[in-house]
């Protein structure tokens, strides 16, 4: 039987509601181009120390295990400001919160265009760890704000592909600013784009004005009036309505939430090697020169950003299709880091060449393709009003793979016979791990099975 739309305490009538579709679409994809614009920013950041490894080894007069200390220590605080970031995401305004955590990104990079030392570099990359933790989570958070539950796979991967973008474009960009100029400019030019973001987000970005606890009732609803016209995408996501509330104990007691931080956590220990180590690879552990170094770590950021826009869409299209979450949000994710956990361990051994840089860009490709949609199987599990936390929590565990996997490349690399094989050791730990984990979430994650849990708990 249809529902009234009338007799819902809360929900908007239809003529309202009609008027205001269109507003809040364009206003949804607008603050959605910024959100890909902060990850685009957040991911340059990340990529600049290793694309000035070699200067920066030079006149730092760093060995590989304290450039690999550099690296590590953009994440020593990473997971605290992530935990906090998402505490504070659903209590402070996402306009006024995500311009702050721009201006400490600026803060932290200043320093770095002026002579520095070994500490002072090691500070600053703390101090922006600290700001960029809480990122993804409160993209994810304000992105989903916008957006009904069957349509955030999409956005999600859109959101994510803007962190493919980032060293796509800033690769060569600041690489022909770190042999033109020098390292130290290199992260000027950063400061001052960040600066520029934030003015922007002050003066268009928001969380969509509805609460998201708010809409998702709305859209729960009104599932049997969807029901009743016709079958639609949406019709089985409505149909678990998850409590307003769930102790977090309970939540991290999920297999979905624990299969997803183990998935995240080998996956991004994936991420922040090629961010941090990737750029010294091509030219101290295969030979390559500055400027072909400089167009070769763009491949696989290139083919991350298209593959992960292109799995949103093949998630949504199976789930308008039927096909149930553990599969579009767990199953895939989990397959495909699972694929690249594999061309990791085979380009390890491989010596430089068309074949080994080709698993190395379908591996990251791979490895990167499913962050989308496993945030949006993290949201059907997390109550609305949770959701940030729940997002900052997990961030900030698979934040410790960025702490671990840098630290110990750079051991590995200083203990190798040669650099080239201290990175094919680093590599083939990598991949192992990253198999391990994927098989661990394949056999754990079921958004469907585990809201229905919570549900019934309530």
């Amino acid at each position: 039987m249809a529902v009234d739309r009338q007799e819902v305490p809360g929900l908007p009538s239809a003529t309202a509601s009609g008027a205001r579709v269109p507003a809040v679409r364009r206003r949804a994809w607008f603050v959605l181009a910024l959100l890909v614009c902060l990850m685009l920013v957040n991911f340059a950041d990340k990529v600049v120390v290793g694309l000035s490894g070699v200067g920066m080894k030079r006149e730092l007069g760093l060995d590989s295990s304290q450039f690999g200390v550099i690296q590590s220590s953009f994440f020593w605080l990473f997971a605290v400001g992530s935990v906090l970031g998402g505490w504070l995401g659903g209590k402070v305004r996402a306009r006024w919160l995500l311009a702050g955590i721009a201006a400490l990104w600026v803060l932290s990079l200043v320093p770095m265009a002026t002579q520095v030392g070994f500490t002072t570099v090691v500070a600053c990359r703390v101090l922006l760890g600290f700001a960029e933790g809480p990122t993804v989570a409160l993209a994810m958070q304000v992105a989903h704000s916008w957006f009904p539950a069957h349509r955030r796979s999409v956005p999600s991967s859109i959101v994510i592909a803007g962190a493919g973008a980032g060293p796509l474009i800033a690769a060569p960009v600041l690489t022909w600013v770190i042999e033109t100029y020098s390292w130290h400019a290199a992260f000027g030019v950063l400061a001052a784009f960040g600066a520029v973001f934030a003015v922007l987000w002050l003066l268009g970005g928001d969380s969509e004005p509805e609460s998201a606890p708010t809409r998702d009732r709305q859209e729960v609803a009104t599932a049997g009036d969807r029901h009743d016209a016709a079958p639609t995408p949406d019709r089985h996501e409505a149909a678990t309505a998850l409590p307003e509330r769930v102790p977090l104990r309970r939540l991290f007691s999920t297999g979905t939430l624990i299969g997803m931080a183990l998935l995240f956590f080998v996956a991004y220990a994936n991420t922040s090697v090629g961010v941090s180590w990737l750029p010294l690879y091509l030219r101290d552990g295969l030979g390559y020169d500055a400027t072909t170094a400089g167009r070769l770590v763009v491949l696989p950021f290139l083919g991350a950003a298209v593959a992960v826009i292109l799995v949103g869409v093949l998630s949504s299209a199976l789930t308008r299709r039927g096909v149930g979450n553990r599969v579009t949000r767990g199953v895939l994710p989990a397959a495909m880091v699972l694929a690249s956990g594999v061309c990791t361990v085979a380009f390890s051994s491989l010596d430089r060449g068309v074949p080994q840089m080709t698993l190395l860009v379908i591996g990251a490709c791979l490895n990167s393709a499913g962050y989308g949609v496993a945030f949006a199987g993290l949201a059907d599990v997390a109550p609305a009003g949770q959701r940030s936390t729940v997002f900052g929590i997990v961030t900030g565990i698979y934040s410790l793979g960025g702490v671990v996997a840098p630290l110990v490349i750079g051991r590995l690399v200083d203990a190798g016979a040669s650099a080239a094989a201290g990175y094919g050791d680093g590599f083939l730990v990598l991949g192992i791990t990253m198999i391990i984990g994927a098989v661990a979430a394949l056999l754990l994650v079921d958004p469907d099975r585990d809201a229905a849990r919570l549900a019934a708990a309530s």
